[in-house]
């Protein structure tokens, strides 16, 4: 039995110091639920858009603020005698919690949900009022100690003692904004006296003939005899297992012959098995489970060693996965809204032939609902815990609330088979370096030595746990290590540091593109646009002014990027986007084409990133409004699972690549020609063997010639394109500016 509370409740609010006045003389004004308070007091006109300008820093006052939220809801006598718990799926942050004045709950963590008990003060079959007061989060975390090695990203230590998103705090591609309120749904639900309380699935082994899936279960019951007890277990409503219920923590197995397993994209089909559990007395089922499930092995092999001793490769159902894909990083800034982002995010990791995503530890945890999108898509999930570029406290005050933030958010996921890892951090590791601490002082993180890699051994145990990312250890050097984030200089993309890096795996690497003017006309005012300002535009590549002074500019960055490739700065917006975007593309494919070439030295790549979580200036390669930049089609071209793709320039020319991720051998046609003469410089079929690379010749050209070359290629009579920019900047402005409208349109 379900009442949801979501919709309309009263908000009063006040700055929180001494000698407050009562809640009664606060002002007032409607909230939503799900909601945040930035967008009540937008949509009660008591501020502008928060994304549009400057308007950022019209909100740093609120962060003082106490918030106190109301509703009065008529609760059906059919509440009565139950065990009633009141839910919230996302509370920011510090709550009190209230039902008919009387206190019922505390809470202190954003991230996950909440369920209280609240039978003894509710009452049913009339008007009840629940109440949630919420302190500042900024003033909360000032009473807290840090001791001084605890530091955060740009300055913000703050949100190393508030689990709240870290990026909330301000970050270099988030706006700071320190929302409160209910951004999750709030329910009121009874509690049936027989329940199953956890089911976990996992597959041990799979190969096409036969796959072994073992579960796990937990139920209560208020019987103090559970003889004629029993559990059910049905795939696709085929019985699979049927056995007594022994005690109330039980587990079992079985084998499916000829399974429907679940692939990767590229790889094969994504099929899902609907298992249904049931618990049975006497015969009779008294509870149940539905569960969607995938039945694939994974594997991630993880060496640490460096350089080539090193190995970091994913495995599915046994076969080698060569990963590309996309991190994920906050759909918005105000989470409330991330639901209805997530099917437009997720069909563009799908049109570009992503195969994995990272969800990036700068975020929150998201949603079934999106991962049951990755679920059907065959998306890879590695997911970090949400916790950032940052060292973080070590007592246990820190670390038992963090292990259990970890168990409850591995068992809300843990059985979507898309996920493939957890990762401890976003490049946790890497700050000990950042600081110049005493090297080797991540090996003693106790987060991620200690407290979250026992969450998942307790709780997911057939999954692998990574520590950081990069995780960094072993006194191995951090630009050797087998997987790395690709950060560096942020010059010509094909400079020695992208080009030499000694990484297997890349899990983050971006390059800046320009949004289109049309887009940045919506969030820079007019007078702002162009040349570029120092105020809006800075803004919005994320710089919050009012406080942090970051050591680059990704503006200038920009800007210097396309003259690195052009040789000036152009005088219009226009052609200033265009070619900022050319080059953000041309960069993006590198990275991609690097990797797929040098198979299976290089195993994967998750760049930088897909979509901006507000109106910015970015890496993405889709903005805020799903404008999508150059780079998302180049992107897409070179992620097909069989692709043709030219070697950077060697002895006499470029050999020419045709790569295979996939586990089928394919016959192609190809050819490729000059775009400015129409010349065809090389054509021929070959067979694309399955998950393997192989030479189809070489193009001959002097080194330092700039050209555009178009490669076309046939797959069972369907057309796939690709391009290749030879020679090295500054190229002429026009002549980018031409091959940009040849590459629109030759290329699919």
């Amino acid at each position: 039995m379900h009442l949801s509370l979501d919709g309309a409740w009263s908000l009063s609010y006040h700055r929180e110091e001494h000698n407050m006045p009562p809640v009664s003389e606060w002002p007032v004004i409607e909230a939503e639920v799900p909601g945040n308070v930035e967008l009540d007091l937008f949509r009660n006109g008591k501020e502008p858009d928060p994304y549009y300008g400057e308007n950022e820093y019209l909100f740093r006052k609120y962060e003082y603020c106490a918030w106190n939220f109301e509703k009065t809801v008529f609760v059906g006598s059919e509440f009565e005698n139950k065990e009633v718990v009141l839910v919230f799926e996302g509370l920011s942050c510090i709550a009190d919690i209230y039902v008919n004045d009387i206190p019922v709950g505390h809470t202190e963590n954003a991230l996950i949900p909440h369920e209280i008990r609240v039978t003894n003060a509710l009452r049913p079959g009339c008007e009840n009022t629940f109440r949630v007061y919420i302190h500042s989060a900024f003033l909360h975390a000032r009473k807290q100690d840090f001791p001084v090695s605890v530091i955060g990203n740009e300055g913000t230590a703050e949100y190393t003692a508030l689990r709240m998103p870290p990026h909330s705090f301000g970050w270099d591609i988030m706006p700071r904004f320190l929302s409160a309120g209910m951004w999750r749904g709030v329910t009121l639900k009874t509690e049936e006296p027989v329940r199953l309380t956890q089911v976990y699935y996992a597959t041990t082994s799979a190969d096409e003939k036969q796959a072994n899936v073992v579960f796990r279960y937990r139920f209560e019951t208020d019987d103090i005899e559970i003889d004629g007890y029993s559990v059910r277990v049905y795939m696709n409503d085929s019985l699979v297992y049927d056995a007594p219920a022994a005690f109330t923590a039980g587990s079992g197995g079985f084998t499916l012959k000829n399974p429907s397993l679940w692939w990767p994209k590229g790889y094969g089909e994504a099929n899902l098995y609907k298992a249904r559990m049931e618990l049975l007395r006497n015969g009779e089922a008294i509870a149940c489970d539905e569960t969607t499930i995938g039945v694939r092995h994974a594997e991630v092999i993880s060496k640490m060693a460096p350089d080539d001793e090193g190995e970091f490769i994913i495995r599915i159902n046994g076969v080698k996965i060569l990963a590309k894909g996309s991190n994920w990083v906050p759909m918005d800034a105000f989470h409330s809204r991330d639901a209805e982002r997530y099917e437009k995010a997720v069909a563009l990791f799908n049109e570009a032939g992503c195969n994995i995503v990272r969800m990036w530890g700068g975020n929150t945890y998201e949603d079934h609902a999106l991962f049951d999108l990755f679920d059907a898509s065959g998306i890879m999930v590695w997911h970090d815990f949400s916790y950032g570029c940052a060292i973080y406290r070590q007592d246990s005050a820190f670390l038992d609330p963090a292990y259990r933030e970890a168990v409850t958010v591995i068992r809300r996921l843990r059985n979507h088979p898309s996920i493939i890892l957890w990762a401890g951090d976003n490049e946790c590791d890497d700050a000990y370096n950042w600081y110049n601490y005493t090297p080797g002082g991540n090996h003693y993180n106790a987060l991620t030595r200690e407290a979250l890699p026992r969450a998942v051994r307790e709780n997911d145990p057939y999954r692998i746990f990574l520590p950081s990312s990069p995780y960094i250890d072993n006194g191995v050097d951090r630009l050797l290590v087998p997987e790395q984030h690709n950060w560096g200089p942020r010059a010509y993309f094909k400079d020695d540091f992208y080009r030499l890096t000694r990484a297997h795996f890349v899990s983050e690497c971006g390059y800046h593109g320009c949004p289109s003017p049309e887009s940045l006309r919506k969030f820079i005012p007019e007078e702002e646009l162009w040349p570029m300002s120092d105020r809006a535009w800075k803004t919005h590549n994320s710089e919050y002014r009012l406080l942090i002074k970051r050591g680059y500019d990704r503006n200038e960055l920009m800007a210097k990027q396309v003259k690195i490739m052009c040789g000036e700065m152009p005088e219009t917006l226009e052609e200033f986007a265009l070619i900022s975007q050319f080059t953000q593309a041309e960069a993006k494919k590198y990275f991609i084409e690097s990797t797929r070439i040098h198979k299976w030295r290089r195993t994967g790549i998750i760049w930088w990133n897909m979509i901006d979580g507000w109106p910015q200036i970015s890496d993405a390669v889709v903005d805020w409004y799903y404008v999508k930049k150059r780079a998302f089609d180049a992107i897409r071209r070179v992620q097909t699972p069989i692709c043709i793709m030219l070697e950077e320039h060697n002895a006499w020319g470029h050999k020419v690549i045709l790569g295979n991720d996939s586990r089928s051998s394919k016959e192609v046609v190809y050819r490729i020609i000059d775009a400015d003469t129409n010349e065809t410089l090389l054509e021929s079929s070959a067979v694309s063997e399955a998950n393997e690379n192989s030479v189809l010749g070489e193009i001959t050209l002097l080194p330092g010639v700039r050209k555009l070359l178009l490669i076309e290629w046939f797959i069972d009579g369907e057309r796939r394109t690709n391009h290749m920019l030879t020679g090295q900047p500054s190229y002429a402005k026009d002549d980018l500016i031409r091959w940009a409208k040849k590459i629109d349109e030759f290329c699919d």
